[in-house]
Formats: C-alpha cells, structure tokens, sequence
C-alpha cells in the first residue's frame, strides 16, 4: 500500500501538496524540547555538528527542522524509491539530501558527507537507517564523527499517543493531539585514531547510549518495548 501511494506520489508530482499537509498536521502536535541550548549555543557560535537519532523517529523532523533552516543541514538518504520520497520532502525542510547508505552507495554518500562538513556546520545521521535491523547502530556515524573530528549530538524523539507502523523500524507517527518529547543529550567527540576493536567499542557504547537514553524518554510516556 505505502509502495503504491509512493510511486503516486512521485508520479503525479504530489509531494509538494503532501508536504504542506505534515506540516499543517504537525501544528496539531503538542511539542516540547528540553537541551537544545547545547546545539544552539555551538552552532551559533560557529561549531559544526553531527545530528544522531534513531530511524523510527524521523517523523519528528517535519514539525522541528524549522529551527534548524538557518544551518542548512545535511542528511544522507537511501537511493530506494522511498528515498526519492524522502528527498524531496526534506529538499522542502531545507534540509539537503546526500543520496547513498550503508547497503548502496554508502562510502560515496560518506565521502560527500565528509566534504559537506568541511563547508557547512550540520549534518544529521539516522544510526539504524535505511533498512536496519531495527535499533541496531551501524559503523557509519563513527567513521563520519572519526574523519571529521564533528561532535556528535544525540537527539532523542519520544511519542505520547503514536501509530506504529508495520515496519522494519516499527516507525512512529503521533496521532492528533498527542505529545513529542524531543531532549537533546550531552554531545562527545571520536577520537581520530582508533584500531578495529577500539572501533566497535566506540560503537557499541554509543548504541548503548542511544537505547537508554531514548528507552528512558519512552519510559515517560508508558512505552518500554520499542526496540524489543
């Protein structure tokens, strides 16, 4: 069915229309954000950033990127006919697509990524993206935090009320009315030079981070099960 409607979509050139509608749905949504003075304070001060979060969770993105528009971030999105979905509607966010992922043209998307940084100050990375396993951090982020020596800012999305779809990532979407939690955490830095096992350690204890923080989050609004 979303196969269907994706290549209607694309078609008969009604993304423009769907992305006016997310956004007006989306005044709907009660928001609250909690540290996102640590991203600000860095940005404005000329820091760059590398954006964290989970794929299930990107929805958010429609109803918050606004604040972000100044930055003009940058996102890596899969080459998949949801992809081309994907980047038109965050071509409208003024978030810039880099078309590639870690099963497709992967190091080519790193490589721009890469580049980008070193012009602009933001970029954001989905840990689990584009095809999973659910909750599961790929090597990605690491080698991106790595090259460029970016901090990387972790963002967690929490839903009061939310559809779970019938997805690889059980992705959510907040019903009408119900509530987004959005808490930015403490930012940290790879270090440059790491051998193979000191890369999947880094690895696995920011996936950690990453389940607890957002587990912690969801815990609030009665959800304990998401990445189960």
């Amino acid at each position: 069915m979303l196969k269907t409607l994706s290549q209607v979509a694309i078609r008969y050139g009604l993304l423009p229309a769907g992305y006016d509608l997310i956004r007006l749905y989306m005044f709907s949504i009660r928001r609250q954000v909690i540290g996102e003075d640590r991203l600000m304070s860095h940005l404005q001060k000329g820091g760059k950033a590398i954006i964290a979060v989970w794929h299930s969770r990107v929805f958010a993105a429609a109803g918050y990127a606004e604040r972000l528009r100044p930055y003009a971030p940058s996102v890596m999105i899969s080459r998949s006919r949801d992809g081309e979905i994907a980047s038109q509607l965050t071509s409208r966010l003024k978030i810039r697509p880099i078309r590639g992922s870690s099963s497709e043209g992967g190091r080519q998307a790193l490589a721009a990524l890469i580049e980008d940084l070193k012009k602009n100050q933001l970029a954001g990375h989905v840990l689990d993206g584009p095809r999973g396993p659910r909750g599961v951090m790929k090597a990605g982020l690491i080698s991106l935090a790595q090259r460029t020596g970016v901090p990387v800012f972790p963002v967690y999305v929490s839903f009061s009320n939310p559809w779970i779809l019938n997805s690889w990532d059980r992705f959510l979407i907040p019903k009408p009315f119900s509530r987004i939690l959005i808490r930015w955490d403490e930012p940290f830095v790879v270090p440059a030079v790491l051998s193979e096992q000191e890369f999947e350690e880094w690895r696995l204890k920011i996936e950690r981070q990453m389940h607890e923080g957002q587990e912690a989050d969801d815990r609030k609004f009665g959800w304990n099960d998401l990445f189960a």
